[in-house]
């Protein structure tokens, strides 16, 4: 079953609950998925359905920050409960020393020696972590190693 199909069947489950944390959680990222589905004509793998989801946390971790700073406290906790139930859907984080083993890995066996050759190299290990890192992460960690 595709992590799609299993965010579908959990978005059913609590609203039949009426869970509407999760409910709006999961509603949200599906719709975001099926947005990206529409705009490459097809469905998506499990690799760029975890991105998506990664994108959804930065989403919020922003809103949070924003509510920070204009002093909206009370907006924080369900954004915070939104992002946990995001997080039972990704894998376990992948530490810094397996992502950069990676990383040196594909910087090796592509022979990249500069900045130039970053895109390629970002776009590798994204495929090679399957989800288990941010893209962002993955990004500054390439960053790092090129320099």
């Amino acid at each position: 079953m595709s992590l799609k199909n299993l965010l579908e069947q959990e978005l059913l489950k609590s609203m039949k609950t009426k869970d509407e944390v999760r409910r709006n959680a999961l509603r949200l990222a599906i719709s975001s998925i099926k947005l990206v589905e529409i705009e490459i004509g097809g469905e998506l793998d499990d690799t760029t359905t975890f991105g998506i989801l990664q994108k959804e946390i930065k989403i919020r971790e922003e809103t949070i920050a924003e509510a920070e700073k204009a002093g909206r406290l009370e907006m924080i906790p369900p954004v915070q409960a939104e992002i946990a139930i995001i997080k039972e859907y990704l894998p376990k984080e992948m530490s810094d020393e397996e992502l950069s083993i990676i990383i040196k890995k594909i910087i090796s066996d592509t022979g990249a020696s500069s900045m130039k050759e970053m895109g390629l190299i970002v776009k590798n290990a994204i495929q090679a972590v399957q989800g288990k890192a941010a893209n962002d992460r993955i990004s500054r960690k390439v960053r790092e190693l090129l320099a």
